[in-house]
């Protein structure tokens, strides 16, 4: 039997026992060294502090406001007529209450994070989700303008709203900023933010929820898409994909600038083609404005201005043509061809 179990024995768990008697000792210099570099960084530590609220948490609140906000869409149950007010009963004081531990804890780690008195951060958490579930019936309102500007604007909507509501990136991002925000006008540290990064990775759509946007806001396609905290967006203002709406590179220290308005103004009826990027605090767009494709604005223009880039030269080669070119880049055989405006 002695022999049959020395014959049994994993040569391979053996060279793993003794690999990690190996390495324990260096494992043990890095843990070492890793304790010392939390003392000496600070700001990488977070040590003896409340966790703030967590992904998880915000994307399960995200879900419970969009069963709110978008009702019958998005309920893994059918909703009808009889069962509606139970249903929406239902998930709401489930929102509330997931609200509530949400925004308690992210206040309750502020307070620990500035060593600051916690002596209300349960009744403050239950004020300011009563506050924002107050705000839900004009989320939704809101959010209907949103729907129809996109059903008015993109005639690849087809002719009803479910589309729209299931499958456009550009809805699911401000429905979640337009959420976010009522918090952030609030002074709710880390959650708004938290929602709008998870947002963000969803759609390619980054939305800072302190912007402040005006009904009506559609968002064509969205893939790349910036709006900075400060930004003012008035009712009907349509942006295609990869628009930045900026601030000014800022010097070191920037960060005692926070609140100071540093992103641009779209007034009424702003149109923002793709890849235009307009920058500033103090760049205002007028109404009726539209700023074309690759446009770069740092500064105001008056209502009813159109901002394009002059049509570049095409050069069309013929079949068979070779391009030449000599020690300065001369241009390639065949036909050119201007763009007209």
């Amino acid at each position: 039997m002695g022999k049959m179990a020395k014959c049994n024995k994993n040569p391979a768990s053996e060279a793993h026992r003794v690999h990690q008697e190996c390495a324990a000792p260096e494992l043990a210099k890095i843990v070492k060294k890793l304790v010392t570099l939390r003392r000496e960084l600070p700001a990488l530590a977070h040590v003896s502090l409340v966790p703030p609220p967590s992904i998880e948490g915000a994307k399960e609140l995200i879900k419970l406001a969009r069963l709110l906000l978008f009702p019958g869409f998005f309920s893994p149950r059918p909703v009808t007529e009889l069962n509606f007010e139970y249903h929406t009963g239902q998930v709401l004081y489930c929102f509330y209450e997931h609200l509530t531990r949400a925004v308690a804890d992210a206040i309750r780690h502020d307070c620990r994070r500035y060593d600051l008195p916690c002596t209300g951060c349960e009744d403050e958490g239950q004020r300011i989700a009563a506050e924002v579930t107050r705000r839900l019936p004009w989320l939704r309102e809101i959010l209907a303008t949103d729907v129809d500007a996109a059903l008015h604007g993109d005639p690849a909507a087809g002719a009803h709203y479910d589309q729209i509501i299931f499958c456009y990136p550009g809805l699911y991002a401000i429905t979640v900023q337009r959420l976010a925000h009522e918090l952030h006008r609030r002074q709710v540290p880390f959650l708004p933010r938290i929602m709008t990064e998870y947002a963000k990775a969803q759609t390619g759509i980054d939305i800072h929820p302190g912007a402040q946007i005006g009904p009506s806001f559609f968002i064509d396609h969205g893939t790349g898409v910036v709006i900075g905290e400060t930004t003012i967006i008035g009712a009907g203002v349509r942006l295609y994909q990869g628009v930045t709406l900026g601030a000014l590179s800022l010097p070191k220290g920037a960060a005692k600038l926070a609140g100071q308005k540093r992103h641009p103004t779209l007034e009424d009826n702003v149109i923002v083609y793709s890849g235009a990027t307009i920058l500033g605090g103090d760049t205002v767009i007028g109404a009726g404005s539209t700023v074309g494709g690759n446009v770069w604005l740092t500064e105001s223009i008056p209502p009813g201005t159109k901002v394009l880039i002059k049509s570049p030269e095409l050069i069309v080669l013929d079949k068979g043509s070779r391009a030449s070119a000599g020690p300065r880049g001369g241009r390639p055989a065949g036909r050119s061809k201007k763009k007209e405006n």
